[in-house]
């Protein structure tokens, strides 16, 4: 059984990721990679991407900015400001969904 998670882990990563559009998902994680300060993330082999978001997102986990839940990861929704390329999908815009 997963311990009650505290209200301010309140965004589903997996579920941020489900409403970016999958066209859109690689752009979105070098976007998150330049927001955390990764150099190179343009650049970065897709693989590579992918690696470093676990990184950076294990980080979090080890700060208390994030929790495991299963496959997913609740995070803070504080944790997110500043990352621009998520303000379009963090109020429910729908899956595969383009903000307009």
């Amino acid at each position: 059984m997963t311990a009650a998670l505290p209200d301010d882990l309140s965004v589903s990563w997996r579920g941020l990721e489900a409403r970016v559009p999958l066209d859109d998902l690689p752009a979105f994680h070098r976007a998150f990679l330049s927001w955390r300060g990764v150099a190179g993330a343009e650049e970065m082999p897709l693989r590579r991407v992918q690696q470093r978001v676990e990184a950076e997102l294990n980080r979090w986990v080890q700060s208390g900015e994030a929790a495991r839940e299963g496959e997913d990861l609740r995070v803070r929704r504080a944790a997110l400001n500043g990352f621009e390329a998520a303000r379009p999908w963090l109020d429910g815009a729908a899956p595969g969904a383009h903000p307009d």
